[in-house]
């Protein structure tokens, strides 16, 4: 009966690591961060999402969340994986098309498209 205790007081001392662990956000560094283009928009304010529907490489085409257009989101999208990789757009250490890597590529710039006149609330 002894070791059951024990084995149910361990048990749960882990558990509380564990949820307390996960609840822990971690602070990124300037270097991993993505940039971003200083006006908001609609969707952004609303949602760090595009809007289905939206067409691809718009303005309204963008990910608030990973800082590139929506439509190319793999973090976002998973299956959009196979056809990055499929080209040799892959950087296998951060688990993110080499073109949206800034981490592997500090130089790399990725801008909002501008927002067009029709597009305008």
């Amino acid at each position: 009966m002894r070791y059951i205790s024990i084995f149910n007081i361990i048990l749960s001392v882990i558990i509380l690591l564990a949820s307390s662990a996960c609840g822990k956000t971690s602070e990124s560094s300037p270097a991993t961060e993505q940039t971003t283009s200083p006006e908001p928009s609609a969707a952004n304010t609303k949602s760090a999402h595009a809007l289905p529907g939206v067409r691809p490489g718009s303005y309204e085409d963008w990910c608030g969340a990973h800082h590139v257009p929506e439509s190319l989101c793999t973090r976002c999208n998973p299956s959009l994986t196979a056809a990055f990789k499929a080209t040799g757009d892959w950087c296998k250490e951060h688990e993110l098309p080499e073109s949206h890597c800034l981490i592997c590529n500090p130089e790399l710039k990725i801008e909002r498209p501008p927002r067009t006149e029709e597009a305008r609330p």
